[in-house]
């Protein structure tokens, strides 16, 4: 088989029909181009919303959680234990929220090298008072740069900056609702009334903006020593342990295993936010479900053009295993030809996509629940353009399989008869 001289045919005939050829390759392009676009957007807006959500939340979270206690004195007694117990409305028992021993948790999570990192946390129930009214608020206390290096804390501050909560005593960040409720700028002195009774002044460092506006009604941030003034609590009482790991797929696993181990709650963000995974999920198949069927389309033209090729140029086929070409040579050329639109259209279309996603990142995107996003969001993953090419090319494989297959079992003699 003589590949130059396969090749140089296959550009003859792709040359003699250009207007044909063109129209598969823009196809191809067109089809490349959207697909790339698609994937990039609805990428980069899964991207942008778990920044606000996934980011925001940590793979595993240890606690305690409140609730009642499963072994009732009753049930310990050894004279009732053939007795059924119908004790009802069991009040919640009178276990502390704080972790236990949770210097000894922190040291064995620093240890185990399945986790990133993980951060302190308290939260406390307050109400903010705003002359005679008062506004249900909570106030979450948080090791400042743990937060900012695995949360993100930093890049969600409108106003002011996160260290600020570290330098400045008795100081908070608000969320931007609940500074608006309280008509508070910075600098300013808040008040804060705890469960407890007890009334703290706190001053206005900056804003916190999470993109949800519910939550930022609500929520306010301080130190951890902060939080523990508020709540008259020593210096090693903490609520809640945030966890990160490596893998984030192990945290169902890993959750499990650190209830048991630490006798404490455990919450895995698999299930803290199975409809937003769900969703996330979705838009993604939809997206490539779309693409892929962008390039079906696209080789079902090239497929048709290529039959239309052939029976134009059962003449040309006919000649050519005539004067010796096998039937896997004239395979050879028509697949030669349906590639070659693959490849140029498929080239073409990639660098539409690019060309297209610069231009929506370009344009802007603004919107008060999101401030820090100044344009649409796109995603520039090399697996999408890999995925593209790949596609081209198979796609445009296949289109072009089965009329090269038939064009190597034309019959020469029948052919030339005819004429």
């Amino acid at each position: 088989m003589n590949f130059k001289l396969i090749f140089d045919i296959a550009k003859a005939l792709l040359l003699a029909r250009w207007k044909q050829s063109l129209v598969a390759a823009i196809g191809v392009t067109f089809s490349i181009g959207m697909f790339i676009t698609l994937l990039s957007f609805m990428n980069g807006l899964n991207d942008m919303l778990d920044g606000l959500i996934l980011n925001r939340t940590p793979h595993i979270r240890l606690y305690n959680e409140i609730k009642p206690n499963v072994n009732q004195p009753i049930n310990l007694s050894k004279s009732y234990q053939h007795y059924h117990n119908f004790i009802r409305s069991i009040k919640a028992s009178g276990s502390r929220q704080a972790i236990y021993d949770n210097g000894a948790i922190m040291q064995a999570l620093l240890n185990d090298k399945r986790v990133l990192g993980f951060s302190p946390k308290i939260t406390a129930q307050v109400f903010f008072n705003d002359g005679n009214i008062d506004i249900t608020g909570a106030v979450n206390g948080i090791d400042v740069q743990k937060e900012s290096k695995l949360f993100h804390f930093s890049e969600y501050i409108t106003a002011g900056t996160a260290t600020d909560l570290e330098r400045v005593p008795n100081s908070i960040v608000l969320g931007k609702g609940l500074a608006e409720k309280l008509l508070a700028d910075l600098g300013d002195v808040v008040q804060v009334t705890t469960a407890k009774g007890e009334i703290f002044q706190l001053k206005v460092v900056g804003y916190f903006q999470s993109g949800i506006q519910e939550l930022d009604k609500t929520q306010s941030y301080a130190s951890i020593m902060t939080t523990q003034k508020l709540l008259g609590q020593s210096a090693n009482y903490i609520t809640d342990i945030q966890i990160k790991l490596t893998d984030i797929d192990k945290a169902p696993a890993i959750s499990r295993e650190y209830t048991q181990l630490f006798g404490s709650d455990a919450e895995d963000i698999q299930t803290a936010n199975a409809q937003f995974e769900t969703g996330s999920f979705v838009r993604t198949l939809i997206s490539y479900a779309v693409g892929v069927t962008l390039l079906i389309v696209a080789g079902f033209g090239i497929y048709n053009i290529l039959n239309m090729m052939i029976f134009e140029k059962m003449d040309t086929i006919a000649i050519l295993k005539a004067i010796g070409f096998s039937g896997k040579d004239v395979k050879s050329i028509f697949l030669v030809i349906a590639l070659s639109i693959g490849f140029f259209g498929g080239l073409l279309g990639l660098m539409l996509g690019l060309g297209l996603s610069l231009i929506i990142d370009q344009v802007p995107f603004t919107t008060a629940s999101l401030p820090t996003i100044k344009t649409y969001p796109i995603s520039y993953n090399i697996t999408f353009y890999l995925i593209g090419s790949v596609f081209s090319l198979v796609t445009t494989f296949l289109a072009g399989w089965f009329p090269a297959r038939k064009a190597s079992q034309v019959d020469p003699v029948i052919i030339i008869r005819g004429k």
